[in-house]
């Protein structure tokens, strides 16, 4: 099979599928429901209108339908730029993002305040010193462009009168345009930097954060974000590590949902903490090794710390 479309296969099925659910009969038939947290089913469903206290609201593509609140946020951070395998430091660049996509809250009938949440969408982000005030450094300058598609997910409190706290973990799936604006002082690190100058080079990137809304409309987030931009795509060697995270990740949600099953009011925290301590681990073995375990170069990575606000439709 042809590599770009064993690919396309993959990602579609690990990432894309699962944000979408398709059209259901209209002679719609609401499951049983158990009020005890312990029963499995304590989720109110999204496909009855009655459970879903966002509305049954989403867009239609090919006849699939995209479950959840059309939302849009704005993001503004400071990153940190770092490649193991050059002398040279990077000028700190600032960050601009745009995210749009569909979220997706569940209450839980075993705890009131207890909510699910989901956010898929697709972002583009530009991370230039020009946004930070470091465009006049003596270090290297660049100014890098973003797009991917990302999928955040956690359990949040709601703590009455429209007001909860969520927090999230975020996976994403990145394609990035870095241009190199001033050249390494050491000819081996021009090499290097060549590798991903004015090229459109794949990434992946994790991000945690907090979620504040104030009502079903508005809210304000600061999160952290590492993202690693590979030099090359070694297929079979990102396949197998992707693996392993998305393996690790399955079994955080298994051991998160007898949590949930037990003492609800603790998995918001439990599962934030796991989920990103277990990306945070992955993502620094990775600083070393783009494709760990395998031996690989080191990628380009960027740490951003960001403050946003989010707008729910």
């Amino acid at each position: 099979m042809n590599k770009n479309l064993l690919l396309l296969v993959i990602l579609s099925s690990v990432f894309i599928f699962p944000a979408f659910a398709q059209d259901n009969d209209s002679t719609y038939t609401p499951p049983a429901y158990s009020d005890t947290a312990g029963s499995g089913t304590g989720w109110k469903d999204w496909d009855n209108p009655s459970d879903n206290d966002w509305g049954n609201v989403g867009a239609n593509l090919f006849n699939i339908k995209i479950e959840g609140a059309p939302t849009i946020v704005f993001n503004y951070g400071v990153s940190k730029m770092n490649l193991k395998s050059i002398t040279d430091k990077f000028a700190k660049p600032g960050l601009f993002e745009i995210k749009l996509g569909y979220t997706t809250e569940k209450s839980f009938n075993g705890s009131d305040l207890v909510s699910n949440y989901n956010f898929n969408y697709v972002h583009l982000s530009n991370i230039t010193p020009d946004l930070s005030g470091n465009k006049n450094s003596k270090d290297l300058i660049t100014n890098s462009w973003s797009f991917g598609l990302g999928f955040s997910s956690g359990y949040g409190y709601d703590l009455g009168n429209d007001f909860s706290i969520t927090p999230y973990h975020v996976n994403s799936i990145d394609w990035i345009d870095v241009g190199m604006l001033s050249t390494p002082s050491n000819p081996a690190d021009i090499k290097t930097t060549d590798l991903f100058n004015k090229s459109v080079r794949l990434g992946n990137s994790f991000e945690g954060g907090l979620l504040f809304k104030f009502n079903n409309y508005v809210g304000l987030d600061a999160s952290y974000e590492r993202s690693i931009v590979y030099s090359r795509h070694l297929f079979w060697k990102w396949g197998v590590s992707e693996l392993i995270e998305v393996a690790g990740q399955a079994l955080i949600d298994k051991f998160v949902d007898e949590i949930l099953d037990s003492t609800p009011a603790a998995v918001p925290v439990v599962n934030f903490i796991l989920k990103n301590a277990f990306s945070y681990g992955l993502y620094e073995l990775k600083q070393d090794k783009m494709n760990w375990p395998f031996e690989t170069v080191p990628p380009l990575a960027f740490d951003t710390f960001k403050i946003g606000i989010t707008f729910v439709f």
